[in-house]
């Protein structure tokens, strides 16, 4: 069988965090004795990512998301437990283990603000000893896929924040990882940067096989390139499993849309069916217990003068809302 290409075991991370009341005298009394608290930003995760796999890496602001991925990329020291990347320890950062890596943060510059892109390339290919043949044709490869041939010569700060981003995207990869951490790749840009991105990342999976573990508050983001999802919540993991079995397992409702003639020129009494969530002078839609479907939809056709009618699951934004609104203390659920 073949080794994960990511290994958590245990994972855990805990911040001291110092503390004090507001006011002059507890500010004085600070310097004397420092109260401080225990924060647990990841709390016993254990999950494997299979060479090639693209994984979606969700939770809430604060879940730990960013945490766990700098750990992942040695960074972070953790606290207990441990991580490998293809069995290698991340925290002891060996010229090894770090060519086989690259962690994409859409929020953090990588690229030198005030020089080309291009110069800043070169830093890297130095920095990871690329010999100058491979660089070449690893910056041709990224330069066509993500078409910044015109952007690499100007100065980063009169890139628009999409050029920015294809280009941080660019430099990350000149070393050619086969591990890619992407924590918001896509923050901040417009639906048609999102989308380049995205077809590139799925090309780069493609091309060499590398194993991406995505973290994205677009949903759009992780139902085009993953089909697992690894969400944690308060630190700790919640679910592990398809993408498809998390919409099974926290949408317990389905949305009917009816169209309906009017009958004598009375309203029909539609809360009887469902509860309404929306109403106007052609349609209704209707939220409906999931187990309920077949029955309810029955009685509607049956009872009332049906013109259309559609049933939808709940979109996978609505999805995460309610995962995301989960008891802290709900156990982790995998799923084949």
């Amino acid at each position: 069988m073949t080794p994960p290409a990511i290994a958590i075991q245990s994972l855990r991370k805990t911040y001291q965090v110092s503390q004090r009341e507001a006011g002059t005298g507890a500010a004085l009394r600070s310097f004397f004795r420092r109260s401080t608290k225990d924060v647990v930003a990841v709390d016993d995760i254990s999950f494997t990512v299979q060479p090639g796999e693209i994984v979606g890496f969700l939770g809430p602001n604060g879940a730990g998301k960013t945490t766990t991925l700098k750990m992942l990329s040695g960074l972070l020291y953790p606290t207990a437990g441990e991580c490998r990347i293809h069995g290698y320890i991340p925290s002891r950062r060996e010229a090894a283990f770090l060519r086989q890596i690259t962690l994409v943060m859409g929020q953090r510059n990588q690229l030198v603000w005030d020089l080309p892109a291009g110069d800043s390339f070169e830093l890297n290919r130095a920095i990871y000893s690329i010999p100058a043949a491979e660089y070449q044709r690893t910056l041709a490869e990224l330069t066509e896929l993500l078409e910044i041939g015109d952007l690499i010569k100007k100065p980063v700060r009169n890139l628009s924040l999409g050029e920015r981003m294809k280009c941080e995207v660019a430099g990350a990869l000149l070393h050619r990882p086969s591990v890619l951490f992407l924590d918001e790749p896509t923050i901040g840009l417009d639906v048609t940067a999102q989308r380049r991105i995205r077809e590139f990342i799925a090309a780069y999976n493609r091309r060499h096989g590398a194993t991406l573990l995505l973290t994205s508050h677009y949903m759009a983001d992780v139902e085009a390139l993953a089909q697992r999802v690894v969400v944690i919540h308060h630190g700790r993991l919640l679910f592990d499993g398809r993408l498809a079995s998390l919409v099974e397992r926290f949408s317990p409702h389905k949305t009917i849309t009816l169209h309906v003639e009017p009958l004598n020129g009375h309203d029909h009494d539609l809360a009887q069916y469902g509860q309404v969530i929306e109403r106007d002078a052609v349609s209704v839609k209707l939220r409906i217990p999931k187990a309920e479907t077949a029955r309810i939809t029955g009685r509607l056709l049956a009872e009332l003068p049906v013109t259309d009618m559609t049933i939808e699951d709940p979109s996978i934004e609505e999805v995460i809302e309610q995962v995301f609104n989960a008891p802290a203390d709900r156990p982790a659920e995998a799923q084949p």
